[in-house]
């Protein structure tokens, strides 16, 4: 089948261009928990919030946008559960379900499984469908992260926002902008290829 046709298929995701596999699969699964884990190292802290700002929520997004909810939800488990294990592969090399900030750990993990069905109905193709699922996926994150930072710290729900939600809008957007670049140009790619 050529990969004009696979990519107009309805319900394609950008890994199901790749042939189809077990070993196909595992491998994808595996290479989104190590690029979450990769990006959470790219950590900044911000000041008063137990929570830094890291690349791990924009690869926590595109690994569930390109691989589907399923693979997404699989790789961002095993990050999840290795994390947990001890791998110091959480935000600045931490690991552990204890810390303040594995609330958002918690929400990637279902916000990759959302946008990666979003996907499979053709989300990751436009600007603004993809825009709509970044902004959606990133509101899952901290649906999930913000009332975990209350409970791990005792803050109240202001507080919990003003450090865990409110210092990262500005990059949100800015990951949320370079998503609705490179997921629409890579089906534009694939389309002109096949």
């Amino acid at each position: 089948m050529s990969t004009a046709s696979v990519s107009l298929r309805p319900g394609t995701v950008l890994a199901d261009l790749l042939p189809a596999s077990r070993v196909r699969d595992i491998a994808l699964v595996v290479g989104g928990a190590a690029l979450t884990g990769i990006a959470a190292q790219i950590a900044v802290p911000v000041p008063g919030s137990p929570v830094p700002v890291t690349g791990q929520t924009f690869a926590a997004l595109l690994v569930g946008t390109a691989f589907g909810a399923r693979r997404g939800f699989l790789a961002l488990a095993l990050y999840a559960l290795v994390g947990m294990a001890g791998v110091p592969w959480f935000a600045g090399g931490t690991s552990g379900a204890g810390g303040a900030s594995f609330g958002y750990v918690l929400g990637m993990l279902l916000a990759a499984t959302v946008v990666g069905a979003l996907a499979r109905r053709g989300a990751d193709r436009s600007v603004l469908r993809t825009a709509g699922t970044m902004v959606l996926g990133s509101a899952v994150i901290y649906a999930v992260g913000v009332p975990y930072l209350m409970a791990a710290t005792g803050m109240s729900l202001s507080a919990a926002v003003a450090a865990g939600l409110t210092p990262f809008l500005i990059g949100d957007a800015l990951k949320a902008a370079l998503a609705m670049g490179a997921l629409p140009a890579a089906w534009k790619l694939v389309g002109r290829r096949g």
